[in-house]
């Protein structure tokens, strides 16, 4: 069978080559003639020259580099010993890569790889030469520092330091005379007073390093941190050249499929490993023993605490044993999908960068060197590099218990079934959807509720804030720092403490029901009646809430340009059409977000719920035991799970309530104004 090739090669820059592989260009002509090949791959006398010159060059380095370590000029520093070495190699070697440069493209980034080691080197080398014989004298001149030429060159320094302070003296005095003239503003004097004085701390400084020691010393700092550096800095460079040179020169493969890459996949780094990416190889290794050492035996119930792994989470410990929990075979079921996950996530990740390094050399694309892949991990994939580990934490710490939470809702986990538990499919979305079970009516009615206290709590508070923070930013209200204290102070002040003094003001008997009653003359029982209640829980978070909106809003307000308003006014508008047509839009622009934010805080607002009546009144014929009329729905999951163990139907309210934030959150942001293109 006659393989099909591509008849010329690409680097990857995308620029063309032609073939230079004899054997592959015979092939090519085969095929258009429709006749077989010549020569076989073992007898093709291309493919005997390649081996030829494999051996040859195999041989002549063992040979050079055995004669290089054992040079007398070699350095005993390990980096610069190895350059050396490498040197005496590539000098060596220059005329066998020169001869047969255009024999391949491999012979040819032979050549061109070791051009950079006979010109760069010796720089390397020469400039390090350099500094440590720089060193070495400066080393020499400080031991042979006098006493008497020490102190003979300090009187020199002194002398024109005195000289230096005298002339700025004089200097600041006719700036200062200038002032008291009124020849220069004052602004002018500062300036210039300014100028003089850090003007005489430089000087002062050049004179500093006329000190023979403190020059010296300083000169051989600098020496020894190049020393130190360059030496990094120079073998970064050469190493730049030599990808680039690998950039520049394609790779031509006896291959017209990737079937390294397809063989390998099932081991992480076998696949890099062929294609000569043995750093790359070492960490997908790692990412194999993970896969089968960790995620495929955890998956198979090995190591468990007490489940069974993915089959535990099919079987949720019915048919095991008594101690056995339904809820850590679901548990443990769930992190076994979670390894393997990632474990796929390694598999199929190792499986494409072989693919792709494997495809790129059929095209003529070289595979990236260990400090190619490095430096592309410092910059375009350093995103990804940081965040792997906080995706990784994510599975676990956020993804696992929600996964868990949504699972239980299909289950009849409840006080009769806590240990073991079985699937019932959607029978609790269908009880609470019909109003029946356990949930009843009552879901519908608190339902209502929380829609109607997330509406009112939310809009009140956008529109106190709102309006408190145009009065404040008004230019013709005064003391405007007392009125933003005041207004923050609901945000300041924890709200626990805020709702915990409220509920007691509000109670029978209280400050507020007690002040109220007297002065209208009514029968107050706010804790005690449900529209009460309500009405209070409402003017309560609209204080509560309306702070944030309050800083918000006054941020935006003393960041839009009076010229707007200027404008409007010359064109003729009211301060209500100012406030319509260009405040409020600004405004919206700016905090949309946070707004749709406020809703569904409070759409979860458990605490206020909780901490000012506990969810009361109550009224068993409407909402069963289980909840008060002024619950909403997450203070009502509290109770069905946590009081009376209903985890199931509370899970499943749970993924509803989820399902409505997530949708109420989409479609706000999507006509939110600050996430449009312009």
């Amino acid at each position: 069978m006659i393989m099909t090739y591509e008849k010329s090669l690409i680097d990857r820059r995308g620029r063309t080559y032609p073939r230079k592989n004899q054997y592959i260009i015979d092939l090519i002509e085969a095929k258009e003639i429709g006749s077989s090949p010549k020569y076989t791959k073992a007898n093709h006398p291309y493919n005997i020259k390649l081996k030829e010159y494999e051996n040859q060059k195999k041989a002549l380095l063992e040979k050079a580099k055995s004669e290089a370590s054992s040079d007398k000029h070699l350095p005993t520093d390990g980096k610069l010993k190895d350059l050396y070495i490498e040197k005496l190699v590539a000098e060596k070697m220059r005329s066998f890569y020169e001869e047969n440069k255009d024999l391949s493209y491999d012979s040819l980034l032979d050549y061109r790889l070791n051009e950079l080691d006979v010109n760069e080197i010796p720089k390397i080398l020469d400039h390090d030469k350099f500094l440590k014989d720089s060193l070495k004298d400066a080393l020499e001149r400080q031991k042979n520092l006098t006493s008497e030429y020490i102190e003979a060159e300090s009187k020199f320094i002194e002398a024109d330091r005195k000289v230096l302070k005298e002339r700025y003296e004089h200097d600041v005095a006719e700036i200062e005379e200038a002032f008291k003239e009124e020849r220069i503003s004052k602004k002018a004097y500062k300036a210039t007073k300014e100028q003089l004085k850090q003007k005489f701390k430089d000087q002062n400084l050049k004179i500093d390093y006329r000190n023979p020691e403190r020059s010296i010393k300083e000169e051989i700092e600098s020496y020894n941190y190049k020393l130190k550096e360059d030496l990094k800095h120079s073998l970064k460079i050469l190493e730049e050249e030599r990808s680039d040179a690998r950039r520049r020169t394609p790779i031509e493969v006896e291959k017209e499929r990737p079937f390294k890459s397809i063989i390998t996949a099932p081991i992480p780094g076998l696949g890099q490993l062929l294609n000569g990416q043995w750093q790359k190889a070492l960490m997908f290794f790692i990412g194999a023993l993970f896969v089968y050492f960790i995620a495929i035996p955890y998956a198979l119930g090995f190591g468990n605490y007490q489940g069974d792994g993915i089959a535990g989470l099919i079987s949720l410990a019915q048919g095991g044993k008594r101690l056995d929990r339904s809820i850590i075979f679901m548990i443990e079921g769930i992190l076994a999908l979670a390894f393997i996950l990632i474990g796929l996530c390694i598999l199929i990740g190792s499986f494409l960068d072989a693919y792709r390094a494997e495809k790129g050399e059929i095209q003529g694309i070289r595979p990236n060197s260990f400090f190619e892949t490095r430096k592309y991990l410092r910059t375009d994939g350093f995103p990804y590099l940081i965040t792997s580990p906080a995706l990784l934490v994510i599975v676990f710490i956020v993804i696992v218990p929600i996964v868990t939470a949504i699972l239980i809702s299909f289950t009849n986990m409840d006080p009769q079934h806590q240990n073991k538990f079985t699937w019932i499919g959607l029978n609790n979305y269908i009880s609470i959807a019909s109003g029946q079970g356990i949930a009843g009516k009552a879901f519908w009615h608190i339902f209502g509720w929380t829609i109607m206290w997330t509406i009112a709590a939310s809009t009140l508070a956008i529109v106190l804030g709102f309006i408190f923070a145009l009065m404040v930013n008004n230019e013709r209200i005064k003391g405007k720092k007392f009125f933003r204290t005041i207004y923050l102070l609901p945000w300041a002040i924890p709200a626990f403490i805020t709702i915990m003094f409220f509920s007691i003001m509000t109670s029978r008997g209280g400050v507020i029901t007690e002040a109220v009653n007297s002065l209208f003359n009514t029968s107050l029982d706010i804790k005690n009646n449900t529209v009460q209640t309500r009405t209070a829980l409402v003017l309560l978070q609209g204080w509560l809430g309306h702070s944030y909106i309050f800083l918000l809003t006054t941020g935006v307000l003393q960041a839009i340009p009076k010229d707007l308003y200027e404008a409007a006014s010359i064109d003729g508008a009211t301060g209500f059409q100012r406030t319509l047509k260009i405040t409020i839009p600004l405004v919206l622009f700016q905090i949309s977000p946070m707004l749709i934010n406020q809703y569904t805080f409070n759409f979860n607002n458990f605490s206020i719920i909780y901490l000012f009546n506990g969810g009361g009144p109550f009224n068993p014929q409407v909402y069963g035991n289980l909840a008060g009329s002024s619950d909403i729905l997450i203070s009502y999951i509290y109770n069905l799970t946590m009081n009376s163990q209903y985890q199931a139907i509370g899970a499943a309210i749970t993924v509803f309530i989820s399902i409505i934030l997530i949708i109420i959150s989409f479609f706000g942001y999507m006509k939110s104004s600050a996430f449009k293109e312009y």
